[in-house]
């Protein structure tokens, strides 16, 4: 098995949160500098700016998932990652359907712009992204699994939209792939909790918005390649894959 480095968290310029800068081009180019192989896009309930990057990591050689971070009905943070455009195309029909009809203040959340590789933009989405989603945890996640997708709790110890501090406890009957712990949001004693399912697998991510802080947290994984497929299996520690640790990047 070869060891690679994945930051699963990323933003770009469409979430509202995210800088200007967050560009396919600066942002593979970024992940390329700090060693990362792999890497997901995972604005607020949308999928839109995937295609782009994915397209231009591909001619680089970086490994783009598609994703997003939804934000479920308990204003918790989850990590939806997808095998391909198609799964996530479909996923974007059911964060259309469930993304409340509110409108984005400019002024008071910033830009929400899809560009494309040379940075044009294509899109402006009117709706305010960083809303809560009319469904729960435990439906997204269904859902996600239902298009063989991976579900990731995000940042969960975090006091806003972590799941210990929106619901205190993992609910019993929420299937995961993996739980998510960022360098702010990050407790020593995470191992030491009950509530949790056994042999739960952490990972680490930088939940970037800005370029610099792209891979500045990131997980290291053993597997044959970095795909999503290989992904899948080091995050259930089958057939040799695992997931070995998460690091500081310092560079």
């Amino acid at each position: 098995m070869n060891q690679y480095r994945a930051d699963l968290h990323i933003h770009t310029v469409l979430s509202p949160c995210g800088d200007l800068d967050m560009s396919p081009k600066t942002i593979v180019h970024k992940a390329l500098d700090k060693g990362l192989d792999i890497i997901a896009i995972t604005d607020h309930n949308t999928t839109r700016m995937c295609e782009a990057v994915a397209g231009y990591g591909a001619q680089l050689g970086l490994t783009v998932l598609f994703g997003t971070e939804v934000t479920t009905s308990e204003e918790v943070h989850c990590i939806c990652l997808f095998k391909d455009g198609i799964t996530a195309a479909i996923f974007q029909i059911f964060l259309d359907e469930r993304l409340p009809n509110i409108a984005n203040n400019v002024e008071w959340f910033g830009h929400q712009v899809q560009v494309d590789e040379d940075e044009n933009i294509i899109y402006s989405e009117p709706k305010l992204l960083i809303n809560a989603l009319r469904a729960g945890i435990v439906e997204i996640a269904e859902k996600v699994h239902q298009l063989g997708g991976l579900f990731i709790p995000a940042h969960i110890f975090r006091p806003m939209n972590g799941l210990i501090h929106q619901l205190g406890t993992v609910p019993d009957n929420l299937y995961y792939d993996a739980l998510e712990v960022t360098e702010k949001g990050y407790l020593t004693n995470y191992a030491e909790r009950t509530d949790l399912r056994e042999n739960t697998v952490w990972i680490g991510s930088s939940d970037a918005h800005i370029p610099e802080d792209i891979g500045k947290w990131h997980t290291i994984i053993s597997m044959a390649e970095p795909t999503f497929e290989e992904l899948g299996k080091a995050l259930q520690h089958t057939e040799g894959r695992a997931v070995t640790g998460f690091n500081k990047n310092n560079v």
